[in-house]
This record gives structure tokens, C-alpha cells and sequence, in this order.
């Protein structure tokens, strides 16, 4: 079974979203061992460039097997070509890792070190939506993968 690791900035405050994140826990639960793994959020008052620093060396310390960057300049994937895309990574690797940056993005140390970018919009997203946003594509990757009736 692959190993699906998200490493995401910030914490998930709001009750829905750590209901959510639970809930497609609990049905990737099926298809891979998923981690998240939550880097602290940096002190605002910092200028980016620290917080870029700071946040993207904790990340560097995460990062596992393949690793796929959450970005806004990434290639756009219909839900059909992830699913793909992850079923041939999972021919190869044993782990995928996700990242998600934080308010500012991620540093040129995490870019450098991501196999790939991978874009969901040209739009911006809270953090904490964009998380279950992405666990609900793997989720749906998986079923397709797995030929299960959810994705439609």
C-alpha cells in the first residue's frame, strides 16, 4: 500500500475542516497510509523572506519519496489525469509526498526539492479548504484508480 504524506503550513483551526480532514482520513483509509504532518505557521511580524526561511526548513525535514508541490503556477490536472499521474508514481515509489505552503507560499529550498508543481486553480484558496480540497482528490484518485463508483 503507497504512502501518502501532506505536509501542510498551519494548523487546521475551524471545527469543520478537522471533521472533513477526519472524515477523508478515514476513506483513503482504504487505498494508502496517509500522514499529515502540520509545520507551524511563522510569526507574521517577520519579514517573508524569514518566514519563507523558517517554515521551508521544517518542510525540507518532512519531505519524503516523490514529492509534489501545491502551487499556483503548477500544471492543472483534470481529476481523471491525477488519478493517473498517481496511479504510474505508485509504480515506482513508495511514498508521495504533498506539500502545501504557507500564507506566503514556500521557499526556493522546497521548490528545488519538488519532482513536480502541481496547480488545483489560478485561483487562491484559504489554506485550511485547500487541504480538504486536495484530500478529496486523492480520495477521488483513488476510486478511479480502484474503479469505485464515487467519481462521476
Amino acid at each position: 500500500m503507497i504512502n501518502i504524506n501532506l505536509v501542510c503550513v498551519g494548523n487546521l483551526k475551524e471545527k469543520f475542516s478537522r471533521e472533513s480532514q477526519a472524515e477523508y482520513q478515514k476513506r483513503l483509509s482504504a487505498f494508502c497510509n496517509l500522514s499529515v504532518c502540520e509545520i507551524k505557521e511563522q510569526n507574521q511580524l517577520e519579514n517573508v523572506e524569514t518566514i519563507l526561511d523558517r517554515e521551508g526548513k521544517e518542510i525540507c525535514k518532512k519531505l519524503k519519496g516523490y514529492v509534489v508541490l501545491c502551487d499556483i503556477k503548477g500544471k492543472e490536472f483534470l481529476s481523471e489525469e491525477l488519478a493517473q499521474k498517481i496511479d504510474k508514481l505508485m509504480l515506482d515509489n513508495s511514498c508521495i509526498t504533498f506539500v502545501v505552503g504557507g500564507s506566503y507560499g514556500v521557499s526556493e529550498q522546497v521548490r528545488k526539492q519538488a519532482n513536480e508543481r502541481v496547480s488545483f486553480s489560478s485561483m487562491t484558496f484559504p489554506h485550511n479548504l485547500f487541504r480538504i480540497m486536495l484530500l478529496e482528490q486523492l480520495y477521488r484518485s483513488f476510486t478511479i484508480i480502484n474503479g469505485k463508483s464515487y467519481h462521476k
